[in-house]
């Protein structure tokens, strides 16, 4: 049965991600921006209080996937946290100005891990050559790479996951991420073959604040959390019942 690995971007959405079911997650920050690296302490807090691996993923900021030397140092250090702080494993990426997977910085990065599982995100996506980064990928030892087959769902980019997955041939998990939901999953497991699947299962949730400024831009109260439920029908989908 494919896995299912929810992004997680507070303690709550990972806390409700573990109920209802998820195997992992991918703990998060800013998933409007693609995600981000997650604080010191919401990894503390979250190891402390989950059961299920997590995986912390590690991108200095929104953006492309080109970093200088100053990024670089950042998500070494950020990394050398995950491995103190009792991270499962870490979610990485990083191109050249050509498109290309950057494979010095990969492999710096890909160190710092030491025994850490190690997953590369969706900077693949964004690979000019698919298939040459995914060789790439699988020579820096990375056990598997997310990816919506560069399209704006997985779904939609159901033919070259499918296509990935032949060509990693066990070699490296391929797991389907982007629009994924209850309503779509057992179809894209069908169609590529994926082992693995990624989603948020977010949903809107109203803030508790009496006093609501809906006026500041970029300070609006309400939010997006996962949703127990939506976690729970992806499960409940994956597994056929």
């Amino acid at each position: 049965m494919p896995l299912l690995e929810i992004a997680a971007a507070s303690i709550a959405s990972a806390l409700a991600a573990q109920e209802g079911g998820a195997d992992r997650i991918e703990l998060c920050a800013n998933l409007r921006e693609g995600g981000t690296t997650p604080s010191h302490g919401t990894l503390v807090e979250a190891r402390k209080r989950l059961r299920i691996p997590i995986h912390v993923l590690v991108r200095p900021r929104g953006g492309d996937f080109l970093y200088d030397e100053a990024e670089a140092a950042a998500m070494i250090g950020d990394i050398e946290d995950c491995v103190r702080s009792g991270a499962d494993g870490v979610v990485i990426g990083a191109l050249d100005a050509d498109g290309n997977v950057d494979v010095a910085l990969c492999r710096r990065l890909v160190a710092a891990a030491g025994k850490l599982d190690v997953t590369f995100h969706r900077a693949f996506d964004a690979a000019r050559d698919p298939a040459a980064a995914l060789e790439d990928i699988i020579a820096l030892g990375c056990a598997r790479v997310l990816t919506s087959g560069a399209a704006a769902s997985a779904l939609q980019g159901a033919e070259a996951i499918a296509h990935q997955v032949r060509q990693a041939n066990g070699r490296i998990a391929i797991m389907a991420g982007g629009g994924v939901s209850a309503d779509n999953v057992r179809e894209l497991v069908t169609r590529t073959g994926v082992t693995e699947c990624h989603s948020s299962a977010g949903a809107a949730r109203r803030s508790g604040m009496r006093l609501r400024r809906e006026d500041l831009p970029g300070l609006e109260p309400d939010f997006v959390q996962t949703d127990v439920a939506r976690v729970r029908a992806l499960v409940a989908a994956l597994r056929g019942s």
